[in-house]
């Protein structure tokens, strides 16, 4: 009979080998790129109280979160994202500071939706967040990054979607849809659910021109003209000023050899409630998801008391993995010398000190009791770890 302790649970696996290998050299060659870029390490707590991933600062529903509770009787959560613990440490321990701050964290997420059917539910991510900047620089930097990233892990064909929650926000406000409306219609627009936004844009008492403006956000994405599309809907200074925002960015990532990747979609609102600002997302064949998500977030840190603007993404290493499996993307993995040294019961001690001496020399060195083992087990051992073979 199988025995059913060895398998884990759904929706998480075990790394080992080779795959851990490459996933451990892809997370080294990122890391290597985010610390160029100034950015400095942060490790938070794999569970925090419930309150940090509701209500407001929530993003992914309660029903999808891992919770528990301990002995005091309160209620925890395993993360399922990294950005609401980050600001809860930066005001906790940089309340007072107004120099821009630059983080980079690598860990674990959980997600317990029943939706991912498939998909892992426990995922690693490495991600950056850059706080105490609200400029338009600031945000050019993510996507300078987001496309370095991609290439460093020998991904070339892949774009880099952008929108702004601003130019949506501003159009509700000038037309005076609440926030329970709001909410609904960023629901189904960010799906691109034609038919639900048009059952709740008939439910509000606006006129059929402001209707159509709102049923044509879904379409507005593809290249920079588009934005020059979306302005001639609006007439309210914050949309424009969203599109001005965008238009500043593309500038600027033209200039540095990036626009090539770069595209828009104003209908990419994203489920997640703290974001403000632009968002992103960068896609590559091989996978119908994201396989990198951003965005700004001006107003989280304030619910944990500082007031600061800020913008960051993560990346999705074990999704990245897969991608470049389907895209025969060679990930190569670094060679080290290796010895397998054999030894039996006259030269054990021997074995020892010429083991010691190879590993102060920075290489592998593996040693094991000839007698006990056949020779075909020996030789096949050492070319699966490709050691070579020495006696003692």
């Amino acid at each position: 009979m199988e025995n059913k302790l060895i398998h884990t649970p759904e929706g998480v696996r075990d790394n080992y080998g080779d795959e851990l290998k490459k996933k451990l050299r892809v997370c080294r060659t990122l890391k290597e790129l985010i610390d160029r870029y100034g950015y400095e390490d942060i490790k938070t707590p794999t569970f925090e109280f419930f309150d940090i991933f509701s209500g407001n600062i929530g993003t992914i529903p309660s029903k999808e979160l891992y919770k528990f509770f301990d002995k005091e009787g309160n209620t925890l959560a395993l993360r399922p994202d990294f950005t609401p613990s980050i600001a809860r440490a930066t005001a906790k321990y940089f309340a007072e500071e107004t120099m821009p701050l630059r983080f980079c964290y690598l860990g674990s997420t959980f997600n317990n939706s029943s939706d991912y059917q498939g998909r892992l539910k426990e995922n690693t991510e490495i991600g950056v967040e850059l706080i105490n900047d609200g400029s338009v620089d600031a945000d050019v930097e993510m996507m300078l990054m987001t496309v370095e990233a991609l290439k460093s892990c020998g991904l070339n064909d892949f774009q880099i979607s952008i929108g702004n929650l601003e130019f949506f926000k501003g159009l509700c406000s000038e037309y005076g849809i609440d926030e329970d409306n709001e909410l609904l219609l960023r629901e189904m627009i960010n799906d691109k659910n034609y038919f639900g936004t048009r059952d709740i844009l008939d439910s509000l008492e606006i006129s059929d021109d402001v209707k159509d403006i709102f049923s044509r956000i879904p379409e507005l994405f593809g290249g920079v003209e588009i934005l020059k599309e979306a302005e001639s809907y609006v007439s309210n200074d914050r949309s424009k000023d969203a599109l001005a925002r965008l238009g500043s960015i593309y500038g600027m990532l033209e200039k540095n050899g990036a626009s090539d990747h770069i595209s828009f979609d104003l209908g990419m609102l994203s489920k997640y409630n703290y974001y403000t600002g632009i968002i992103f997302r960068a896609y590559t064949y091989g996978s119908g998801d994201a396989v990198i998500k951003g965005g700004r977030y001006d107003n989280l840190l304030s619910e944990f008391g500082k007031e600061a603007a800020a913008v960051g993404f993560c990346i999705r290493i074990d999704q990245l993995l897969s991608i470049l499996e389907r895209q025969k993307t060679c990930i190569t993995l670094e060679k080290d010398d290796g010895y397998l040294i054999l030894y039996n019961n006259d030269s054990r001690e021997k074995a020892y000190k010429k083991a010691a001496e190879i590993r102060k020399e920075g290489k592998r060195a593996v040693i094991l009791n000839e007698t006990v083992y056949d020779i075909e087990e020996l030789e096949k051992y050492a070319k699966d770890r490709e050691l070579s073979v020495v006696k003692a």
